[in-house]
C-alpha cells in the first residue's frame, strides 16, 4: 500500500476515533458538560489535532451529515429532465434506507442526544437548511420558477417537515426498510399532489 494509502486509513482511524469516543462521552456525561480537551484526551490525540477533523463538538454528533448532503446533491444534479425532485429524492432516500451511511446504533445514539440538547437540536435544524435550499433550487427547475421564490421554498420547506415527521431511521426500534419506505411513500405522494397543483397554477 503507497503512503498515501496509508494516511488515508490513518486519518479514517483517527476520525472514528474521535466520533466513538465524543459519543461515549456525550451519553455518560451530557452533551453541554464534555469539553473538546475531554474527547482529546479520550481518543489519545492533541486537542488541536480534534480541529483537523471537526469545526465543533456539535459537527461530531452530525459527523455523516456532509457525507449525506453531498449524496443528495449529487443525485438531483445527476437526474435526468424527466425526472422531478421528488422523484430524484425517493431513490435517494431508499438507498439510504438500504444502506445507511451511519451504523444504527450511532444514529441512534444521535437521536437520543438530540432529543436532550437544544444547542445540538438548533444545530441539527441550521443543517436541515442547506438540504431545504437545495431542494428549493431543484423544486425551482421543476416549476420553472427561481430558487428564492415562494412555490419553491413553499414545497422545500414542506418535504423537509414531512420526512422529519417521519423520521426515517426511527428512534430506538427503527422499522424494517419495506415499512419505512411505505411511510415516505405516502409522505411523497401527498408532496407530488401539491407540486403538481402549483404547476397548474403556473
Amino acid at each position: 500500500m503507497s503512503d498515501t494509502g496509508l494516511r488515508e486509513r490513518k486519518k479514517l482511524r483517527t476520525r472514528e476515533a474521535i466520533i466513538d469516543a465524543a459519543l461515549r462521552l456525550f451519553e455518560e456525561n451530557g452533551f453541554e458538560h464534555t469539553t473538546i480537551a475531554d474527547i482529546a484526551e479520550a481518543a489519545d490525540i492533541a486537542p488541536r489535532t480534534f480541529f483537523g477533523y471537526f469545526p465543533s463538538k456539535e459537527d461530531v454528533v452530525f459527523a455523516d451529515f456532509p457525507e449525506l448532503v453531498d449524496g443528495l446533491e449529487a443525485r438531483l444534479d445527476e437526474r435526468p429532465p424527466q425526472e422531478t425532485t421528488l422523484d430524484a429524492l425517493r431513490v435517494w432516500i431508499g438507498e439510504l434506507v438500504e444502506n445507511p451511511v451511519a451504523p444504527d446504533d450511532r444514529d441512534r445514539c444521535r437521536k437520543r442526544l438530540i432529543a436532550e440538547s437544544e444547542p445540538l437540536a438548533a444545530h441539527q435544524r441550521a443543517l436541515m437548511g442547506r438540504i431545504d435550499q437545495l431542494l428549493a433550487k431543484h423544486i425551482a427547475r421543476d416549476l420553472g420558477d427561481e430558487a428564492d421564490d415562494l412555490r419553491p421554498r413553499m414545497l422545500a420547506a414542506s418535504v423537509i417537515g414531512a420526512l422529519g415527521a417521519i423520521d426515517v431511521k426511527g428512534s430506538e426500534a427503527p422499522p424494517p426498510p419495506d415499512e419505512a419506505l411505505a411511510m415516505v411513500d405516502e409522505a411523497l405522494n401527498f408532496l407530488r399532489g401539491g407540486m403538481e397543483a402549483l404547476r397548474r397554477s403556473g
